[in-house]
């Protein structure tokens, strides 16, 4: 089957619908909750030191240009990096059962999404080159793989080399088809909250795009089958290279060539028994390419924020709520916008469709955000010809009046947490055209352009004493209806809500790496 039509059957047939959902147990089988931590047998360990008393820069000032300073590359900076990213960030109990949550928001909580870095010689790490897989649990590199190599001789010194991968079984043990979908999510997220974190640090992030994707497998070993358990398999999706200069490239060929197999590392079984679906191997065969975007998502220097705490402590704040507080909901015009136009993007492929429920000076109803101008024509073509699209303000228009709350719950699976908030959006993607430049890969993108995104809104809805929900649960096609369009030139690939949180007093924090 053409890769291209395998992609739009698997959207297709992974909507979810009032009458029905996509395919998945239908239960919680607990007896086979995988475990959230990775870690690997025969590899050597290498403890990074806690970064939580590191000073960070204030968060409004991250997208100042020629605002940070840049740090050294050292076991230092490495830790830093990964502690502000992927890391732990709190563990939560209650009822005698506790559980970790991560700098990076996940669907479920289920971190599908694992790290890996490629260092040169580092003090405190090795003598030689590495290749190392962030374990989170306990912050700490697991070598996988230590060789001399030329290869850091064609790049700016103290460059290296992150690369972000999945686990989609993670995903599928609760979501079942649609799993594939939040597994790309939730690399979005990964990856931008690792763009953020090396913000912190001075650091640019430049995508390596000039490569074969299955020579990154080859590099973190996910080729050797035989060190995964079936149905637990483990594959590259994003490679970024890290560095004081910006927009590098670099060739592997030389790094192939220099490294030493995996082969003595063997990873861990995270479930005893597995539900096999046999479409998420077919769509991941299909869209397993080299990416091209230019992910990770870049913010508008023009910006402005209020100002705010130290990023790190942005960063170790957010959380994904889990009420909204009706009462409570209400924002400023301010905070409103600050939230937009910090997402905003001039070239871009993904527009909001927002349920503006109660925000100050602004009318309850459905609104666009328009992330890319040139897109205007083409979205009043094809959109309900009765929508007045009235420009409120730079790229938001009034799409139509009206209390839109009880619609933006049903729509989102029937979840308070869209109608109780002061909006809820759905992030309105350019599809057809996109999956018609021929690259399948595409689809992955998009999902990637809309979880880096969603890591954002998290961030400045956090930094404004706000809370933020992503919602991967909502009825595709209901919500395409409700928008007048009769085609896939566009799809709504992922909802998010915005508003103050009801804290549970019943779930206790605690600090993380105590």
């Amino acid at each position: 089957m053409n890769n291209l039509n395998t992609v739009l059957e698997y959207h297709q047939r992974t909507k979810h619908h009032p009458s029905r959902y996509a395919a998945s147990l239908g239960y919680m089988d607990w007896a086979t909750q995988p475990d959230p931590f990775r870690s690997y047998k025969g590899a050597t360990k290498a403890q990074l030191p806690l970064a939580l008393e590191n000073t960070t820069p204030p968060y409004h000032l991250l997208w100042e240009k020629n605002g940070t300073p840049t740090a050294p590359l050292c076991i230092e900076s490495i830790s830093q990096l990964f502690q502000f990213s992927l890391a732990i960030s709190a563990y939560k109990s209650a009822n005698g059962t506790s559980w970790a949550l991560r700098c990076n928001a996940s669907s479920g909580n289920l971190q599908p999404t694992e790290g890996y870095i490629i260092l040169p010689p580092q003090r405190g790490i090795s003598e030689k080159t590495t290749i190392s897989h962030y374990a989170p649990y306990d912050h700490s590199l697991e070598i996988l793989s230590e060789f001399d190599t030329s290869f850091w001789d064609e790049l700016p010194q103290e460059s290296f080399l992150v690369s972000l991968s999945s686990i989609i079984w993670r995903e599928a043990w609760k979501y079942g088809e649609r799993s594939f979908r939040y597994t790309q999510l939730d690399l979005g997220h990964a990856l931008q909250a690792l763009h953020v974190s090396a913000k912190m640090l001075g650091w640019n992030i430049s995508l390596v795009n000039n490569c074969d994707i299955k020579d990154v497998d080859t590099l973190f070993g996910f080729d050797k089958k035989l060190r995964f358990s079936e149905v637990e398999n483990e594959e590259s999706d994003i490679l970024v290279l890290l560095s004081k200069e910006k927009n590098l490239k670099c060739n592997l060929r030389t790094l192939l060539q220099d490294m030493k197999p995996h082969d003595s590392t063997i990873a861990n079984k995270l479930s005893p028994t597995h539900h096999h679906w046999e479409i998420l191997d077919t769509i991941n065969e299909a869209t397993h390419f080299t990416p091209t975007s230019q992910t990770p998502l870049h913010i508008s220097q023009k910006n402005s924020r209020v100002p705010s705490s130290e990023a790190k402590d942005i960063v170790l704040k957010r959380r994904s709520a889990q009420m909204m507080d009706a009462n409570r909901s209400k924002i400023t015009k301010e905070q409103f916008t600050t939230i937009l136009q910090n997402v905003y993007h001039e070239k871009a492929d993904v527009h909001f469709a927002i349920f503006i429920h109660n925000v100050d000076q602004l009318q309850s109803g459905l609104y666009l955000y328009l992330r890319d101008s040139t897109d205007l024509a083409n979205l009043k073509k094809n959109l309900d010809e009765s929508f007045v699209w009235i420009e409120v303000y730079e790229h938001l228009y009034l799409l139509k009046e009206g209390d839109y709350r009880a619609i933006a719950k049903d729509i989102s699976c029937s979840q308070d947490i869209a109608k109780d908030g002061a909006f809820s959006l759905g992030m309105l993607c350019k599809f057809s055209s996109v999956l018609s430049e021929g690259n399948p890969q595409k689809y992955k993108e998009l999902y990637y352009e809309c979880g880096a995104i969603g890591q954002q809104l998290y961030l400045e809805a956090t930094s404004l004493g706000l809370s933020a929900t992503g919602i991967g649960c909502f009825l595709d096609d209901i919500m395409h209806q409700l928008l007048g369009l009769r085609n896939n030139s566009y799809q709504s690939l992922y909802h998010f809500t915005i508003g103050r949180a009801i804290v549970d007093m019943r779930v206790q924090t605690q600090k993380p790496y105590m």
